[in-house]
């Protein structure tokens, strides 16, 4: 696994982004769990969990609900050891009803590159199957695919 690591750079920050939205595009809550330190503090709407393994528990619970899960980060700003992203994914529940969440991250990274602090906030839009903009097969966007601003959202 490449760990980019602080002070970081438009470059090394942009990577580290994309390859955080890879890692959550693969929905396997053991690979994502592994960017974070051992001791991860997180707020993502109104959950907050501590360590690796309340974040496995977490992103399992969060992907058997957000089914089809499809998402795209963008950097929005960054200093030496933190970034702020900003994102939005798709999903359907259970009973087909479709959504586009939106949303905004903070990160702070600990000297080895693996985030010790991520604090996310999260609106979920209804919208309408044939409104969805997010269309690669699961997995990894492919790198062709329009990012947020280019989808002009």
């Amino acid at each position: 696994m490449n760990i980019l690591v602080p002070p970081f750079t438009r470059e090394t920050a942009t990577q580290k982004v994309r390859m955080a939205e890879d890692g959550w595009n693969s929905r396997d809550p053991h690979r994502v769990s592994l960017v974070y330190t051992e001791d991860s503090r997180w707020r993502n709407r109104a959950e907050f969990p501590v360590g690796r393994p309340e974040i496995v528990e977490f992103l399992t619970r969060k992907w058997a609900k957000e089914l089809d899960y499809r998402l795209i980060k963008e950097l929005w700003s960054f200093t030496d050891d933190r970034i702020a992203v900003r994102f939005a994914y798709e999903w359907h529940d259970d009973s087909g009803h479709w959504f586009r969440s939106y949303g905004n991250e903070n990160w702070e990274f600990a000297s080895d590159g693996l985030m010790q602090r991520r604090f996310a906030s999260i609106n979920d839009m209804p919208i309408k199957e044939s409104e969805r903009k997010f269309h690669w097969p699961l997995g990894r966007r492919p790198d062709d695919h329009p990012g947020l601003s280019e989808l002009g959202l």
